[in-house]
């Protein structure tokens, strides 16, 4: 009876440890996703500010663009991903990706530095409900 019983207490602490590593690994992967998205998304604007600021200069306006371009599939995978990862809408990485559009029809320097604000406010919320998301508990099953 005595080792029935511990071999009991064993399986069901094990299946505890299992699923507490279970949520430790969705929680990495989730961290992942946001940190990718954030990243990528900022290093987005940043080459779509740069063409913005080339856009006098055809030769270099062209090559801007196309690192525009390619950072912008880099951001749409990342945005990707990271819906795959939460399984849900992510309004607000929608939104900051949406603010691409708006910086390149910036019609002079202070709207662009009034957009990129917008910007920067919109990846900062995307930012604070991910690391809000993450902090949530969540319940272990066993």
């Amino acid at each position: 009876m005595g080792s029935f019983s511990t071999y009991l207490f064993q399986q069901r602490t094990a299946a505890r440890a299992e699923a507490v590593a279970r949520e430790e690994l969705r929680r990495q992967e989730h961290l992942a996703a946001y940190s990718e998205f954030a990243a990528a998304v900022t290093e987005l604007k940043r080459a779509v500010v740069t063409a913005w600021l080339r856009r006098s200069d055809p030769a270099a306006l062209n090559q801007a663009l196309a690192e525009a371009d390619r950072l912008g599939a880099v951001a749409e995978t990342a945005r990707f991903r990271l819906r795959l990862v939460s399984g849900q809408p992510e309004p607000l990485a929608d939104a900051a990706f949406a603010h691409m559009d708006v910086l390149r029809g910036a019609a002079d320097h202070g709207e662009l530095k009034t957009r990129e604000a917008e910007f920067e406010a919109a990846v900062s919320a995307f930012i604070t409900a991910a690391a809000e998301r993450l902090a949530a508990p969540r319940r272990a099953t066993p």
